[in-house]
């Protein structure tokens, strides 16, 4: 039978106390993660995406002597290899060593966490009833296909089909730990500091600009983090830090285990977080004591909201800026296209340092009730640089391009390319849209000609600005002369 339908079938003993008093008083540096599992309610467990390193400290009952200590209630996602226990110098207890117990809070981990072990099963009806409704034994190994039991007579059994199996109380941990090999000079309570790194933590920001009505686009912005906890653990009355920008940092794979699906929490109100630089990056350290429960998305102010200007722009690009290794004069290529929605974009000048998120637009509509009008993502963005947002398809833009000449002098080492590009529009109010072409055949053309003088011109760009009104059309046409010399091709 399937281990894995066990999981309501496992009957587990209360977990033996651990000898440690969470101090609540935990710092926690969460890195910047862009994993959508990790803030959706979907995704079930705890999720190997996302960084954090963490500081806590744990107040130890010591025993005089050489003993193993327990430490628990650490993440399921804890990186066993990038964990430290000390007890500060001078102090009279020492860590000779130490052993991470990682987190098997499923049927599969829970019996192979019981290996070894003394066991408990209850037979099924229709397997080996001579064994008896109850069967206890070492349990030597567990599968698919079943269990391998020591009976007290030394004889193994292989079990194919059983009900339940109760297992020893330690076997199981919804967390991971840590076993200390300590040796202190006498009893008593210590302060041990833990510092680990984990996954299943990670924030991002989460813009809302809500755009108010008439013809000038200004907008309410504000800027809050998104905090999600999926590492397996809570975290009360904790400081946190959280870090923008792009480190490299590693994840070891997936660890996964059953666990409530994470609710947005909406953040208690709070002093704004305090900015800084650290190294090539920003931290923004959050006002007082935060609580950020597993299985949850937590929201909490970036900076204050405020109002901004902002432009609305509706734009069309084609082409690459790739180049070829030499002046592409074949007749192809050409891109044309019939009745392609254009693009709605807002856009805007960075007011501060703007973290890496998503920027979800709203406006009111006819009857006053607010209505989402697209959402994109935002890179990290340094303050007054611009910050240009694709909010989806204009409905009643449309654009069609056709190229109307093509010639190609092979003595002359020139080329033309010419294009007509018509924009519609079939709403009410005017439009100016954006027309952004790459003339890429090679690096060296220049506009021989064109209907409308370009907005923009570098050397992998050419732009336009092309007013279109109401319940109308505007045209577009432009030629493109390439040049080249002997020795290019």
């Amino acid at each position: 039978m399937s281990r894995r339908p066990l999981c309501a079938a496992l009957v587990v003993l209360l977990a033996s106390p651990v000898a440690f008093a969470a101090s609540g008083n935990a710092s926690l540096t969460i890195y910047h993660a862009d994993n959508d599992a990790l803030f959706s309610g979907g995704s079930q467990g705890t999720l190997d995406a996302g960084h954090a390193l963490v500081h806590e400290t744990r107040a130890l009952d010591i025993t005089a002597g050489n003993h193993e200590l327990r430490v628990g209630g650490l993440p399921a996602t804890i990186d066993p290899e990038a964990i430290a226990v000390g007890f500060g110098p001078g102090s009279a207890v020492s860590v000779l060593g130490q052993r991470v117990m990682l987190a098997n809070a499923s049927a599969n981990g829970a019996l192979d966490g019981a290996i070894g072990s003394e066991v408990s099963v209850s037979t099924d009806s229709r397997g080996d009833t001579a064994l008896g409704p109850q069967f206890s034994g070492e349990l030597l190994g567990a599968s698919d296909a079943g269990l391998l039991i020591r009976g007290s007579d030394g004889k193994v059994h292989f079990v194919h089909r059983y009900a339940s199996v109760t297992l020893p109380a330690d076997s199981v941990s919804g967390g991971s730990s840590v076993l200390l090999d300590v040796d202190a000079k006498s009893s008593g309570r210590s302060n041990a500091l833990l510092t680990y790194t984990t996954s299943g933590l990670g924030w991002r920001a989460a813009y809302n600009a809500t755009l108010a009505g008439g013809s000038a686009c200004r907008m309410q912005f504000k800027p809050e983090a998104s905090i999600a906890n999926r590492s397996g653990r809570d975290y009360d009355g904790a400081t946190i830090k959280l870090v923008a920008g792009q480190p490299n940092l590693g994840n070891s794979g997936p660890r996964m285990y059953s666990m409530a699906a994470p609710v947005p929490m909406a953040a208690e109100a709070r002093k704004l977080p305090q900015q800084s630089s650290l190294g090539d990056y920003r931290s923004f350290t959050l006002g007082g004591a935060v609580t950020l429960p597993n299985g949850t998305v937590t929201l909490t102010p970036l900076y204050p909201a405020q109002s901004l200007p902002c432009q609305r722009e509706y734009v069309i690009e084609d082409g690459g800026t790739f180049f070829p290794p030499k002046p592409n004069t074949n007749d192809y290529g050409a891109q044309d296209y019939q009745d392609r929605a254009i693009a709605s974009t807002l856009s805007f000048t960075a007011p501060d340092a703007l973290p890496a998120g998503t920027l979800r637009a709203w406006t009111g509509d006819r009857d006053g009730a607010p209505t989402l009008l697209g959402e994109g993502a935002v890179a990290d963005t340094p303050k007054g640089k611009r910050v240009a947002v694709e909010l989806g398809q204009s409905f009643d833009l449309r654009a069609s391009r056709e190229r109307t000449a093509f010639h190609v002098d092979a003595k002359a080492h020139t080329m033309s390319e010419a294009y007509r590009i018509t924009l519609t529009n079939g709403g009410d109010a005017a439009r100016t849209v954006t027309v952004r072409e790459h003339p890429n055949r090679w690096r060296e053309w220049t506009v021989a000609s064109s209907s409308i003088k370009p907005s923009k011109q570098t050397p992998q760009l050419l732009e336009y600005e092309v007013p279109v009104p109401a319940n109308g059309s505007a045209t577009l046409t432009y030629t493109v002369q390439y040049t080249w010399s002997e020795r290019d091709m």
